[in-house]
């Protein structure tokens, strides 16, 4: 008899709580005559507590305000390609920047490479933190490696996308043999280094394809390498380091001075010193 009352009861309650009008959808039971007595963020029936009625989606972006000497040329048109910028060594600290130089045929791919948790120990315990390896890259000689580390996965591949925006590098390709068709592989031997590992790339003949690891493999495609071969030694496990070492080796391409780029240099003015004029005025201001 006792069972049947309670089971009675315990069901009762229940269809009450369902019944109740505080205990609806997020947006309805924050407001008055919730669980939470009433001091909910909601506004009763309105709609305006978390799980109200939202409608647009997204926030359109808004118009990029340039922050840098730099910035201010591409936006002007000043500064027309890409090469332009990596002639006279400017620092890059815009990721709007390369989005406005790189061929909208040829899209800014990006892909990610790895996600690990790191932790650090404090006095509290291990606070725990997720560092993201990202690779950017139109196919087309530009590739880029950014690394974030954020509380949050997706913030941390947000701001890793940013960054490796921010590092892409112009890669200079080749020819295995004969100077026949478009070039398809490394200009020359060139080797990357992180940590233990040791990446090195040797030119291939045309048709080869890219005889290397996935993780170099990824990197040489994005870069718009065909063909290569690859030596690795040390602990490749460690992904970090692997394709650091990789974006290292790759980096060096432009640095390594062939008989065809011995012609002499007519040297001229840099961007910043041709539009000193336009420079010296002022930054207009953004308004909020």
């Amino acid at each position: 008899y006792q069972r049947r009352v309670h089971g009675e009861s315990s069901e009762g309650s229940s269809c009450a709580m369902a019944d109740a009008p505080g205990r609806g959808g997020r947006g309805e039971g924050r407001g008055g005559g919730g669980d939470r007595g009433g001091f909910g963020r909601g506004r009763g029936r309105r709609g305006r507590g978390r799980g109200g009625a939202r409608t647009g989606g997204r926030t359109e972006e808004k118009a990029w305000v340039p922050v840098t000497k730099l910035g201010r040329l591409v936006k002007e048109e000043k500064i027309r390609k890409l090469e332009e910028i990596y002639l006279y060594s400017l620092p890059i600290k815009e990721h709007q920047i390369i989005d406005r130089f790189i061929d909208p045929t040829k899209q800014l791919k990006d892909e990610v490479m790895k996600i690990i948790p790191v932790q650090k120990q404090t006095k509290a315990g291990q606070r725990t933190r997720f560092k993201a390896f990202v690779v950017v890259g139109d196919t087309d000689g530009h590739v880029g490696l950014g690394v974030k580390c954020s509380k949050e996965v997706a913030t941390a591949i947000r701001s890793a996308i940013i960054l490796a925006k921010i590092s892409v590098v112009p890669i200079r390709r080749g020819y295995w043999g004969n100077k026949i068709g478009a070039p398809h592989t490394v200009p020359c031997k060139v080797t990357g280094k992180c940590g233990s590992v040791t990446v090195r790339l040797v030119p291939a003949p045309r048709g080869a394809g890219i005889c290397s690891a996935p993780v170099p493999k990824k990197l040489l495609q994005f870069a718009g390498v065909e063909d290569c071969y690859t030596q690795s030694r040390g602990c490749t496990r460690t992904l970090g380091n692997f394709v650091k070492a990789t974006f290292q080796a790759l980096s060096k391409t432009y640095g390594f001075l062939t008989p065809d780029l011995w012609a002499d240099t007519h040297f001229s003015k840099d961007p910043y010193q041709e539009h000193t004029d336009f420079l010296a005025l002022k930054a207009p201001k953004e308004i909020i």
